[in-house]
């Protein structure tokens, strides 16, 4: 066999159409089969259209499958492909898949009269309506599963892969075995077996590795064969479809998956069951910033939560000074945020909103001691009966400034930023991992941070790294902020960073490109003469080099105790608004919003009037986007409102 790629799904598009059973169906802006279970036989076709050669199968190979699996019932199996002899119900060679599971079959000849041999890849999760791109790298008695080119799973089995599998008289069917029963019910994109190598390294270098692509049937990419004058083409996409005009229609069950025409916003958007999700429209560019609405706050203001509970509506979570009142929830009625809860917090730094399954959850990191001289965090529960968030649990925390909450593998995680412990700033910050038995989030691992103010999750393809914002080490602010990445189930030191004070890190993605922002608050260090203004200091936006696999400087941009950075998004335009809080002088700053110009890096582009400035929040509702900063000096924030051409 020639030593390249066969595309199984190719070869079962017909020169002059679609063989029976498949049509054309594009999801997440991906396109893709979705095979009909009526006449299964029709999506077969003979092994030697691929094996011209040669009747045998290759002893070492790799298949490359990029699908989208809908969910299935617990104890149900479908077939993403098999290779059968006529008139013979055993697989020579297929995959099929359960909700957690992925199973290789194939058949072995050197037992007596046959044995069919079953390769279980255990904690699969590919029925979950997303894309991903599998690669089975098979040779001798070894087997290797890598999902969206994350880290491999590898399995061993005492029956080696046959050196000699004849193919004479055999077929490959799509989907299914020849029978109804286990046909493959998603959408099907790129199914190719490669001979003898491991495709791994010829699949994992693309941006999107969900979608990589090895080789897909033409009428499934991205650009559409282009017809001759006088013809038209052959896969038309699937066209059932309703589309409403005039005012905003309800969207429910009843109307999922109908389209609604804006006429006035002249944008095309799609019910996906609860609300409109926007497909289409023209893209606005961001022109002036207003000032829309004074929210008079309890107290003064260090941090913004703004959230969505899903069919109850859109909250900001403020974490106020003074305690009592504490800290309020607001919740966004009548294109206004109104008081709608108060919750007792002491000296809240920040609030977190995180999920896990159908549970809804706020953490507050508090900075001082209670009212018993005990010092902890709080994590709420959304109660649905009360309608009101509850306390749920309450975590020993050291001056806490910051929650961060992120799933990996599956699992829920929750980590706390320790800023000191009475005058010690060099302590731990821990890392909580969500206990399902109990209920609870428990110590996972421990972090040493120095007068640390913020942690930033983030992924890149299959990698999760966490940053930590280090601040003061009880002589200098001049010092390693560290990255982390997660190997092995623990995070480990992966970069450290020069900073300067920092108070927060922002990623973000322009394109295929990933940008980390660092907001540096003050320069100081007892050992070293005083610089003329400790405050106006530069803040580094760092872009990550895939190459030399690290973070490298990008851009400096002078800021003014900088306390925090916002990434948002207007039509196709991005931008940076860097929270300026004091200049040395006055705390009545120009806090900046940056705009994104290509090569020029990030451009000066609005200038807000600000008062202690210490958080940014951007958020969209139907009425339009904004702009959400909190004042850590006076008791009044502000929502503005970026108005649009």
């Amino acid at each position: 066999t020639d030593l390249r790629p066969l595309d199984i799904l190719s070869e079962a598009v017909a020169p002059g159409g679609l063989a029976r059973g498949m049509r054309v169906f594009q999801a997440q802006g991906v396109r893709g089969f979705q095979l009909s279970s009526s006449r299964p036989r029709a999506l077969g076709f003979p092994a030697s259209r691929l094996f011209i050669h040669c009747d045998r199968f290759p002893e070492e190979f790799s298949i490359i499958v990029t699908l989208r699996a809908l969910r299935v019932p617990a104890k149900r199996n479908e077939y993403i492909f098999t290779l059968m002899v006529e008139e013979n119900p055993s697989v020579l060679v297929g995959l099929r898949y359960a909700p957690d599971k992925l199973h290789f079959l194939f058949w072995s000849q050197e037992r007596a009269g046959g044995w069919q041999t079953r390769v279980t890849f255990p904690n699969v999760s590919l029925s979950d309506n997303q894309w991903h791109t599998l690669i089975l790298a098979v040779s001798g008695q070894s087997f290797s599963l890598t999902v969206d080119c994350s880290i491999p799973k590898d399995v061993v089995v005492e029956t080696p892969f046959p050196a000699s599998l004849s193919v004479r008289r055999a077929s490959f069917y799509l989907g299914n075995r020849r029978r109804r029963k286990g046909v493959f019910t998603g959408l099907l994109r790129q199914l190719v077996l490669l001979p003898g190598a491991d495709a791994t390294s010829r699949i994992c270098h693309a941006v999107n590795f969900k979608v990589a692509t090895l080789s897909v049937p033409t009428v499934l990419q991205d650009v559409p064969a282009k017809p001759g004058s006088n013809e038209v083409l052959k896969h038309p996409y699937e066209s059932d479809m309703k589309v409403t005009l005039g005012a905003r229609p309800r969207c429910s069950k009843q109307e999922k998956a109908q389209f609604w025409f804006n006429t006035s916003r002249r944008g095309l958007y799609l019910c996906n069951g609860s609300t409109w999700l926007s497909m289409l429209e023209v893209q606005h560019r961001l022109d002036y910033v207003e000032e829309y609405q004074n929210l008079v706050t309890n107290s003064e203001t260090m941090g913004i939560e703004v959230f969505t509970i899903p069919k109850v509506g859109l909250f900001a979570a403020m974490a106020n000074r003074i305690t009592p009142p504490g800290s309020a929830i607001y919740r966004w009625m009548d294109g206004k945020f109104v008081h709608y809860q108060n919750i007792p917090t002491h000296q809240a730094q920040s609030w977190k909103y995180f999920t896990i399954g159908k549970k809804i959850f706020l953490a507050v990191a508090n900075f001082e001691q209670n009212e018993r001289g005990q010092e902890f965090s709080v994590i709420y529960k959304w109660s649905r009966r009360k309608a009101k968030f509850i306390t749920y649990q309450r975590i020993s925390t050291h001056s806490a400034r910051d929650w961060e909450a992120f799933v990996i593998e599956g699992e829920a995680f929750l980590a706390v930023v320790n800023h000191r412990e009475g005058n010690n700033h060099n302590i731990d910050s821990v890392i909580y991992r969500w206990n399902p038995r109990t209920g609870l989030f428990e110590t996972n691992q421990t972090i040493p941070t120095s007068g640390a103010y913020d942690w930033e999750f983030f992924t890149i393809g299959p990698y999760s790294f966490l940053a930590v914002a280090n601040t003061f080490n009880g002589t200098s602010t001049k010092i390693y902020s560290h990255i982390y990445i997660w190997l092995s189930g623990s995070f480990q030191l992966f970069q450290s960073i020069l900073t300067f004070g920092a108070a927060d890190w922002e990623v973000f993605h322009i394109g295929d490109r990933v940008f980390l922002a660092v907001a540096n608050s003050h320069s100081y260090d007892s050992g070293m003469p005083a610089p003329s203004n400790f405050y106006a200091i530069n803040s580094s936006i760092y872009e990550l080099n895939i190459t030399a696999q690290m973070f490298v400087k990008f851009q400096d941009l002078l800021t003014y105790s900088a306390l925090d950075w916002e990434f948002f998004s207007v039509g196709d335009d991005s931008f940076l608004v860097v929270a300026n809080s004091f200049d040395g002088f006055t705390f009545s700053v120009n806090s900046i919003i940056y705009r994104w110009q290509g090569y020029e890096g990030f451009v000066a582009a609005h200038h807000l009037p600000t008062v202690g400035c210490r958080d940014w929040e951007a958020f969209h509702t139907a009425e339009g986007s904004y702009l959400f900063y909190s004042s850590a000096k006076e008791p009044l924030s502000k929502v503005l409102k970026l108005k649009t051409t």
